[in-house]
């Protein structure tokens, strides 16, 4: 089905044009999604050595089939571009897009927000959303709010999994109390190969004692390795540096220092370690002490969890961006819009 049929069919608005920034095991997911909705159409893929881009929309499978028999999409004839400037190519290229779903790695912790400033330097306009996970890396781009408002930018942040999925159930399940005394999210993630996700798992290494951000970026696929094979491919994480804690802040739910995040990541096993879940501790107004609990099926992905919401935020901005609302916005502030 192109592009003027899904305009037309089932009398749907027309389909929102979405690029995919980062075309590793979360971008490619994140195109499969897209594959079943009538509501976007994927126009655009980039990856760190090209892009491509089809106004009618990109097949799918040819994609995702050119990017792991040649390393970039930029080699997908005859749409595609090779070169080492591929997202700020495919922005000043000026080709329609409506929006961006970043699902880039937050390595360096600032190469996020300076991807935001790409898209403001180059006068675009449109909805842009990441699934960042670090605290100072929403700061960021929080600090940014006037220049993204001055250039007509509606952006989502942190729209993910955790945060994201889980830190908009604690924004809802805190509205039965009076006073919030702790949000605790814990997850588990199970991937059969951990190369598949390098990134996520590099960022999750930063997470973990006597590692920062820049080490885990710095390690080769040997020293991840290696490091697997020492925890027999499982990955505990406590206490992690998680935008969740400011997102709950902002919307004055409760203060950070009441909100905890970690987990268990198996890179070994598709099967989950234990269940991702968000609890919700508080005192309702006749005084007694309770416990919301919202917990994510098993049988859900992280690659489920994270790109529907990312798509689902990326269509209320994209509402907020029709109504002249620009600015930058997190999961906790807005309810996603269901994507068909």
């Amino acid at each position: 089905m192109n592009a003027e049929q899904l305009k037309s069919s089932n009398n749907f608005p027309p389909a929102i044009r979405v690029g995919v920034l980062g075309f590793g095991g979360l971008g490619q997911a994140a195109a499969k999604l897209l594959a079943a909705k009538r509501e976007m159409i994927l126009v655009a893929a980039v990856d760190q050595k090209g892009y491509a881009y089809a106004a009618e929309g990109l097949n799918i499978q040819e994609c995702i089939a050119t990017y792991q028999s040649q390393g970039s999409v930029g080699y997908l004839e005859p749409v595609g571009n090779l070169t080492n400037h591929s997202i700020q190519d495919l922005i000043e290229s000026a080709h329609p897009v409506d929006g961006y779903f970043l699902a880039l790695p937050n390595l360096p912790n600032d190469f996020i927000p300076s991807v935001a400033k790409e898209f403001i330097k180059a006068g675009w306009r449109g909805v842009l959303v990441d699934a960042i996970k670090r605290t100072s890396a929403v700061e960021q781009l929080l600090a940014m709010k006037e220049e993204l408002q001055a250039a007509g930018i509606t952006y989502m942040t942190g729209c993910g999994a955790t945060p994201g999925l889980l830190t908009a159930a604690a924004a809802l399940a805190a509205q039965s109390y009076a006073e919030i005394h702790q949000v605790e999210i814990t997850f588990g993630v199970g991937i059969a190969n951990w190369e598949a996700y390098r990134a996520t798992v590099r960022e999750d290494i930063g997470h973990m004692p006597g590692y920062t951000v820049e080490a885990a970026r710095a390690m080769t696929d040997a020293e991840v390795e290696a490091l697997l094979d020492k925890t027999n491919g499982v990955l505990t994480l406590e206490n992690m540096e998680h935008a969740d804690d400011v997102m709950l802040e902002i919307a004055g739910i409760c203060d950070r220092d009441r909100v905890t995040v970690g987990g268990v990541v198996d890179t070994r096993n598709p099967k989950k370690p234990l269940s991702t879940n968000v609890k919700v501790t508080g005192r309702t107004f006749e005084g007694k002490i309770s416990t919301h609990t919202f917990t994510l099926g098993d049988e859900t992905s992280m690659a489920a969890n994270v790109c529907g919401p990312a798509f689902g935020y990326l269509k209320a901005g994209t509402q907020l961006h029709q109504r002249g609302v620009y600015g930058i916005f997190t999961a906790a502030e807005i309810m996603p819009q269901f994507v068909r």
